[in-house]
């Protein structure tokens, strides 16, 4: 008996893979409206590509050179605050709902900055939550809260997400009247699927001109153990000067006082510092972001702080560390402007190749490809999943060869980078089906073939002959036995897949 297993290959398709490398999975669909704080919104958000990859709020920046004047930046910062408030601090504060695309709009009266806004009316669900509710808001319901019953005040963000379409609303001092009505200081769309910024000189619900959106340290990503993108960052005192992607500026201060921030600028916790492996996992997910995407500011306020959502499922004291981070931890960077770092011309591109089914035990071949222009870039295989270990022939080439230790699914990511753009990524899937295990006997006049292992359809075959050329199909099937005549003569049979 011979046995002979075949290569099977479906066709390439493009995976959805985030600027962290990871893979997103189908797009979300959302058909009715969702509260942030709930296992439902965790499977949805993290399904999302939130802004592109080349985003600044996406955008790696760990490697960025540091401003001239990153040491003065943050003595100024650290002396505009009282001596009680010179570390990091966790704010829960912004939430967020999630409408389908079906969602009515309602008019919404946009009182003091409507010259400055996008036009009611807004999909605004019966259910949206206002910032720091219900983690923050006692024992008040959503109803309550919504029409502010105590007269609470405050900034009363709230945040409205369309993921079919791509779009999030926010506003600001956003209340629902007694006359039912809603209202809010201004309100302003960001589309998800593009760079585009607001118009300059544009506010938002963010001093900055900035989406919170994007920035908000969420539960899901924390449970991940990776918060995969740059966070809000309140500081005491802001110049009068906004650097991108900022739209606006709120301060007295001259913009020739360099040393003061501006909105928009880019902090960093500095590659040295040594996070504790005893702290939560959601506070190093936090401390790996900042090392990595790092902080924008995005509004003044009376600490300097960084915006989670009020998720009612965080673990009592999950960020408590992070309040003994100092403020010196940090350094300030030089930031890349719209067609610069990851948004110039010439980014490289990953091709994983087809996925395949293949049989185990056997070497097999990747066919990835890499495109750049310019010095070759940096070139990586990695395993994302599977069912056992993966061997690479040459990791550091895009045309290598793998083995495989176990049958079962696996997933393998083709990396590329060159230091300068985002990240590029491209999977593929490969099913490692078991060997092939044959067995013949003899029944009469006829051979019984019974096998175990591969895929159907398969393939038995015929030769007079052990090492034939040539072998004659003398069967297709899909059940794993046959039983054929034999002929006057030394036959061989083998089984192979198509």
């Amino acid at each position: 008996m011979a046995l002979a297993m075949g290569v099977s290959a479906a066709p390439a398709f493009a995976e959805r893979i985030n600027q962290e490398g990871r893979i997103l999975g189908p797009a979300p669909v959302v058909t009715n409206s969702i509260l942030f704080n709930t296992p439902e919104a965790d499977d949805i958000v993290s399904a999302m590509q939130i802004f592109p990859v080349t985003h600044p709020w996406n955008e790696d920046i760990s490697r960025r050179p540091l401003l001239p004047n990153s040491e003065a930046m943050i003595t100024q910062i650290v002396t505009d605050l009282s001596a009680s408030r010179r570390t990091l601090r966790v704010f829960f504060e912004m939430n967020f709902a999630l409408a389908p695309d079906t969602q009515p709009l309602v008019p919404i009266n946009l009182f003091n900055y409507p010259d400055e806004s996008d036009p009611s009316p807004y999909p605004i669900p019966p259910n949206l939550p206002i910032e720091t509710w219900p983690k923050e808001t006692g024992g008040l319901t959503l109803g309550q809260w919504q029409q502010d019953i105590n007269d609470v005040g405050g900034d009363r963000h709230a945040i409205i997400v369309q993921p079919g379409t791509g779009f999030v609303w926010e506003t600001w001092l956003t209340k629902l009247n007694p006359a039912g009505q809603w209202e809010a200081s201004n309100g302003a769309k960001f589309d998800l699927k593009t760079n585009t910024l607001r118009q300059s000189g544009w506010t938002s619900a963010d001093a900055a001109g900035l989406a919170m959106f994007p920035a908000l340290v969420r539960f899901d990503e924390c449970q991940r153990g990776m918060v995969e993108h740059a966070v809000r960052l309140v500081v005491k005192r802001t110049r009068r000067e906004y650097i991108y992607p900022a739209t606006h500026f709120a301060s007295t201060t001259s913009a020739t006082q360099t040393n003061v921030p501006a909105m928009g600028q880019r902090l960093r916790l500095k590659a040295g510092f040594v996070i504790p492996d005893l702290w939560t996992k959601e506070e190093k997910a936090v401390l790996k972001a900042l090392k990595k995407y790092g902080a924008m500011v995005a509004d003044n306020g009376n600490f300097f702080s960084i915006s989670a959502t009020p998720d009612d499922r965080w673990p009592p004291g999950v960020f408590d560390h992070l309040s003994t981070v100092g403020i010196t931890n940090f350094e300030v960077i030089q930031i890349t402007g719209p067609n610069e770092g990851p948004r110039s011309p010439g980014a490289p591109t990953a091709d994983a190749g087809p996925d395949q089914t293949v049989p185990w035990g056997a070497p097999i071949s990747l066919a990835g490809s890499v495109s750049f222009t310019g010095a070759p870039p940096m070139v990586r295989w990695k395993v994302y999943s599977g069912a056992g270990d993966v061997t690479f022939g040459d990791a550091t080439r895009s045309n290598t060869t793998v083995i495989f230790t176990a049958p079962g699914a696996y997933v393998l990511e083709l990396i590329t980078a060159d230091g300068v753009h985002a990240v590029a990524y491209d999977a593929v899937n490969v099913t490692v089906t078991p060997g092939i295990r044959a067995g013949i006997t003899r029944s009469g006049t006829n051979a019984s073939l019974a096998w175990t292992g591969g895929i159907p359809p398969f393939v038995v075959e015929q030769t007079p002959e052990l090492f034939a050329v040539a072998w004659n199909p003398v069967l297709t099937t899909a059940v794993r036995q046959a039983t054929l005549p034999m002929k006057e003569r030394a036959d061989f049979f083998r089984v192979r897949q198509p």
